[in-house]
């Protein structure tokens, strides 16, 4: 079975360089590219899996083409794994990009080895989804199958992260699951980011879904972790 392809944009050859590198050698396919507006145009050609993306670009930066990306009409630019890469340490600006729908974050300089290991955790999601029925709520459906979640005719319009975080809440409705679990459940156990990027998604999603029901249907259950509720059935 054919490897992913993969597009590594960043203005430093160094970097270019090393990473392509060192996901060759895995297996991957790899495509490089130095500025964003050049990027936009691999993406539309290649369609690739993931985008290693660098936060401060030439020309059209990381986070105004993430934003593009995940606002497309087309599902398969919109559903493209991001991981950004920044050299600001910031947790504004980490927090920045995962609200744009970046499915994971390095901040620079980093192990090209702990790169490899986050691109193959972020690419066992999309091979690790379930394969269940819908689950039905009483204002809200969800499709594993197609990763479409509804709140009567409407679809949610939600990164693959925030997708999965919803499934693995709703697969255990009613049930507490802490930020360690959704952790190791969405991100993977090989995951070396914080805590703090669950938050960041669960806000995310609970925003969305009280927008399109008007109902809290996530829950926090304070010191230790999040639920899913049905607010009719109490569930």
């Amino acid at each position: 079975m054919d490897k992913p392809t993969i597009l590594v944009v960043d203005d430093e050859l160094s970097i270019r360089t090393v990473v392509r590198s060192y996901l060759e050698s895995e297996g991957y396919e790899v495509l490089v590219c130095e500025n964003g507006r050049n990027a936009l145009n691999l993406i539309k050609q290649h369609h690739p899996t993931l985008l290693i993306l660098d936060l401060m670009l030439p020309e059209m930066d990381g986070l105004e083409i993430a934003a593009q990306l995940r606002q497309s009409d087309d599902p398969a630019l919109r559903d493209i794994y991001i991981l950004m890469l920044t050299a600001r340490s910031e947790e504004t600006d980490r927090i920045a990009g995962l609200r744009l729908g970046a499915d994971d974050y390095l901040t620079k300089p980093f192990s090209p080895r702990e790169l490899v290991a986050r691109v193959q955790a972020i690419l066992r999601r999309s091979r690790q989804a379930p394969r269940d029925n819908r689950l039905r709520f009483t204002h809200l459906t969800i499709d594993p199958d197609s990763h479409e979640a509804r709140s009567g005719d409407t679809l949610l319009d939600l990164t693959p992260t925030e997708f999965s975080v919803l499934l693995e809440l709703a697969q255990h409705a009613g049930r507490v699951l802490s930020r360690e679990q959704l952790l190791d459940r969405v991100w993977g156990i090989d995951y070396y980011g914080t805590e703090r990027v669950v938050d960041v998604y669960v806000g995310q999603v609970r925003r969305k879904l009280e927008e399109a029901t008007g109902e809290p249907i996530i829950q926090t259950v304070r010191g230790v972790g999040y639920k899913l509720v049905d607010p009719e059935t109490k569930l």
